[in-house]
């Protein structure tokens, strides 16, 4: 990962949780972790990451991710054993 991708991941682990992270960095940060990103229906997005599966919804009309979606991330690369 690249120093953009590293913090990128620290802003999701940061406390308190923060509602600014662009979901276009997220998964750029996803991608450079080795994660495989696939479109579902409509807004979904599914993605595997060292085993772990998880399904998440793009934000819009807005591109910033909101806290309940960070804190799912958090949770989400905690399980697939990434971390700052």
């Amino acid at each position: 990962m690249g120093p953009k991708h590293k913090r990128t991941l620290a802003a999701i682990f940061d406390d308190p949780v923060r509602s600014n992270i662009s979901w276009r960095d997220i998964e750029s940060m996803l991608e450079a972790a080795g994660a495989e990103i696939t479109e579902g229906d409509g807004s979904r997005v599914r993605i595997a990451l060292n085993g772990v599966r998880a399904v998440f919804h793009r934000p819009h009309p807005q591109k910033e991710t909101d806290k309940g979606a960070v804190k799912s991330m958090r949770r989400f690369l905690t399980e697939a054993g990434v971390k700052p």
